[in-house]
């Protein structure tokens, strides 16, 4: 039986146009509650005014718990005194309400939607909207009301809070963000966020027991373990200097660990006698009026800045700098034994792909003395050293070292976001590849103290998961972990102990927590079910296909709550932007529960050019400006058209961001399936991105690799939407922040410019201040209803919500 309690009836049919009345005649009920008028030493206030009865209506809290349900037409009053309540009720609307709501009866009231006082005059965005009045009424008071709401279709009002999935319960609610262990695998601090409707943001920070689950403190600050004692690390400032103080998480004792501890980042050293602190130091400046730029990064703020190195002497307080230099230094590992650090410097090459190279050192932390250890490294991301400290473990691109991880031929350039792991011997400097044969490309790594085991997390497909590395044998197991994205882990550093956060792909983020022995035995810390509260959402299911080189395209197709095979649907389709794989993250800024609530079907595809599928898939992101790519999207929007007749092909949405924009927008350029597009921040011309920006010619050394403007005119220019715009008829939505140093707002305006002078339909929307993400809060509400706007105009041919957001000027 459904939950949901219709209560507003359908009373009248206005004959002035489509207008409905919907009356609502049960609500939920807090109060009454006794009130007085305030004793009056004068007859007005300091302002000149008179008391209003009706100011007493600020005596209640619109978050008081209902108590009760009312059904009646006369407002429920105390025998003996005055008394305010609050009725309310709940509105579900899938699509933009313009009308009118009206209370009649009582003498003072206050309307509040959504907890914001409110006029008669409506106008409600899809959302679980909370209508609320409250009132006074006299001692036996015998005040009537009635509540309508008119407006151009039947309103479903109810008292039960289930509700399909919308905005708010996207931003809003507790979240698990963090989990870190204490060495010995003990203790656990789990950090969470707790957004308010509105934006307002709290932290709180648990420090429980791993093995009781038992809740010690409520943490005021972040803090950091120590990495061989059962103890944390708080920061305490005094009159602008910074001390540590070591805290017992068992007894609560406090010790002064470091005092006037230098500005800037800091490890402690796994021997906990020293500190490292990576201080930092400015370059040399320019007339702010007149200024050289010296290099494409020198757009960059603080790119100028160089870091440097200090060792801090806990027994002495000393602090001494032990690296110099005009390339900035930074510390990747310190040795277990704690007698030696890894660090690198990095260094342009801007004649050359890369055009950034590192070199990596080696210090005996007493001499200072150094041996290098790479010279001009290619290709290379993080590294540690091995627990005997023999060894250091490299992440790094397919190319590599040589290419010596590298599965594809010499003439075929490997996507460079794809992330592989290598064995570097320091004493004979030979390197192995780890995962040369592995498809899951690497994200983060953790070698073990406790039993020696690499583990790591890698995307995998459209999942991330968390594998386990034996560096002896070389075998390499996924472990079998709760969670379909597991976004965030930390393992104890003496203790074979793993935490983690994942999500699953219709669930907010979860913590668990449990011993490498016995992975698939966890203790879930958060349920991440209950951050969805009363939000219902459809269901999602794996749809893959052949395509026509008789390869499979994975994808996902997500279906409403009340789907209806009978029914046909409008359908949005997404796909991945930079290169990494559209994964199951719940919390994104593209929701496809949301736009199933909305009454959307979605498919999530993941075309050729992802990362997680293997070197060579990811490689098609190469060299092709979209060719290849595209053609898979096109293909699987024909096929999974044909074997869902509920799908209306004739009113099909596609969207995505950065290359994902560039993405709609080259699409609509070479195929007519789309009845609109949505591009966010998205590339419209390659020559112009190439040169724009912070990092347009450094993501040009990803995507077209070796190739240059002056050498490839036909990947800059023909596969570039812009010099296709007359190609293009779909309705096009061009949204981007004006403050984006990824790709600037340039890319959209020159696309905006074309179609305009084209004739063609296309809206442009710019967010002021927000960079290549949309994060502030309430811009980012109304960035996500344009675009839901935008699909209800064209998919749905109901323009009302973008009117509403957008209305025509007489211009």
């Amino acid at each position: 039986m459904k939950r949901t309690i219709l209560l507003g009836t359908l009373m009248l049919s206005l004959a002035v146009g489509a207008q409905v009345t919907t009356e609502v005649t049960t609500f939920l009920l807090a109060g009454p509650t006794a009130v007085k008028t305030p004793f009056g030493i004068d007859s007005v206030d300091v302002q000149g005014k008179k008391f209003e009865e009706k100011s007493l209506l600020d005596g209640i809290s619109l978050l008081a718990p209902a108590t009760t349900t009312f059904c009646g037409q006369v407002l429920p009053s105390l025998e003996n005194s005055k008394s305010i309540g609050v009725l309310s009720f709940y509105i579900n609307n899938t699509d933009f309400i313009k009308g009118k709501l009206n209370v009649q009866g009582p003498k003072n009231y206050k309307l509040f939607i959504d907890g914001v006082e409110a006029q008669p005059d409506i106008k409600l965005f899809p959302e679980h909207h909370t209508i609320a009045i409250k009132y006074i009424t006299d001692a036996k008071g015998k005040d009537s009301i009635r509540v309508t709401i008119e407006a151009d279709r039947t309103i479903a009002c109810t008292t039960d809070e289930h509700h399909p999935f919308m905005m708010h319960d996207l931003t809003d609610g507790k979240r698990v963000r963090g989990v870190s262990l204490s060495a010995d695998g003990t203790y656990i601090v789990v950090s969470y966020q707790n957004t308010e409707r509105g934006g307002n943001s709290q932290w709180t920070r648990e420090l429980r027991n791993v093995k009781t689950g038992q809740l010690l403190y409520i943490l005021s600050r972040d803090i950091r373990w120590m990495p061989l004692s059962v103890a944390y690390i708080e920061e305490e400032w005094e009159a602008g200097r910074k001390h540590l103080t070591k805290v017992n998480p068992k007894t609560g004792e406090r010790t002064r660990f470091a005092t006037d501890v230098p500005n800037g980042g800091y490890v402690i050293s796994p021997t906990e006698d020293y500190l490292i602190i990576t201080a930092e130091e400015e370059g040399p400046k320019e007339d702010e009026q007149v200024y050289e730029v010296l290099e494409m990064d020198d757009r960059q703020p603080g790119w100028r800045k160089r870091n440097y190195l200090m060792r801090y002497d806990i027994a002495t307080g000393l602090c001494q700098r032990i690296t110099f230099g005009n390339k900035g230094e930074y510390l990747r590992d310190i040795s277990p034994d704690g007698k030696r650090i890894l660090f690198s410097t990095s260094r342009s090459r801007l004649e050359k792909r890369p055009t950034n190279v590192s070199d990596f050192y080696i210090m005996d932390i007493k001499t200072l003395a150094v041996d290098t250890i790479i010279t001009a490294g290619e290709f290379i991301g993080s590294a540690a050293f091995s627990p005997d400290g023999s060894k250091i473990l490299f992440s790094g691109t397919p190319e590599a070292f040589n290419r010596i991880g590298c599965q594809l031929p010499a003439d075929v350039i490997p996507n460079a976001v794809e992330n592989e792991l290598f064995l570097f011997d320091i004493a004979t400097k030979k390197v192995t590849p780890l995962t040369k044969d592995f498809d899951p490309s690497i994200k983060n790594f953790n070698w073990s103290l406790a039993d020696g085991q690499i583990y790591f997390s890698a995307e995998d497909r459209d999942y991330v998961s968390i594998f386990r590395l034996n560096p002896t044998k070389g075998t390499i197991g996924k472990l079998p972990l709760e969670g379909d994205v597991i976004y965030r882990f930390d393992i104890s550093s003496h203790s074979p102990t793993l935490a983690w956060l994942a999500y699953k792909t219709m669930e907010q983020a979860s913590a668990y927590v449990s011993s490498f022995s016995t992975p698939q035995k966890s203790k879930c810390l958060f349920d991440g079910k209950t951050a969805l509260g009363k939000a219902e959402m459809g269901s999602c299911q794996d749809w893959n296909y052949v395509n026509s080189k008789g390869e499979t395209v994975y994808g996902r197709l997500y279906l409403p709550k009340d789907f209806d095979a009978t029914k046909k649907y409008p359908m949005i389709v997404y796909y991945y932007g930079g290169c990494s794989p559209t994964s199951r993250t719940f919390e994104t800024f593209y929701p496809p529960q949301l736009w199933n609530s909305l009454g959307y079907i979605a498919y999530i595809v993941q075309p050729s050019g992802a990362t997680g599928f293997g070197q060579e898939w990811a490689s098609r992101h190469v060299n092709t400006a979209g060719h290849g790519p595209a053609e898979d999207i096109i293909e699987g929007v024909k096929k999974i058209c044909e074997e869902h007749p509920y799908i209306n092909k004739d009113k099909i949405g596609c969207m995505g961001a950065s290359y994902g924009g560039f993405m709609t927008q080259y699409l609509q350029t070479i195929t007519d399936i789309f009845a609109c597009a949505v591009s966010h921040a998205g590339i419209s011309n390659h020559t112009s991105y190439w040169g724009e920006g912070y990092w347009g010619y450094n993501y040009s050394e990803i995507s077209m690799a070796n190739s240059y403007p002056w050498s490839h005119k036909e990947l800059y220019v023909n596969q570039s939407p812009l010099f296709n715009a007359d190609k293009i008829h779909t309705p096009l939505l061009l949204l981007h922040g004006d403050s984006d140093t990824n790709v600037p707002v340039i890319e959209s305006l020159q696309m905006f410019t074309a179609l305009k002078l084209l004739g063609r339909e296309v809206a442009l929307v710019e967010v002021k201040g927000e960079n290549h993400h949309i994060l502030d809060y309430a811009k980012k509400e109304k960035w996500i209803a344009t675009q839901m706007a935008w699909f209800q105009r064209w998919l749905k041919d109901d323009p009302s919500w973008w009117e509403a957001l957008y209305p025509k000027k007489n211009l």
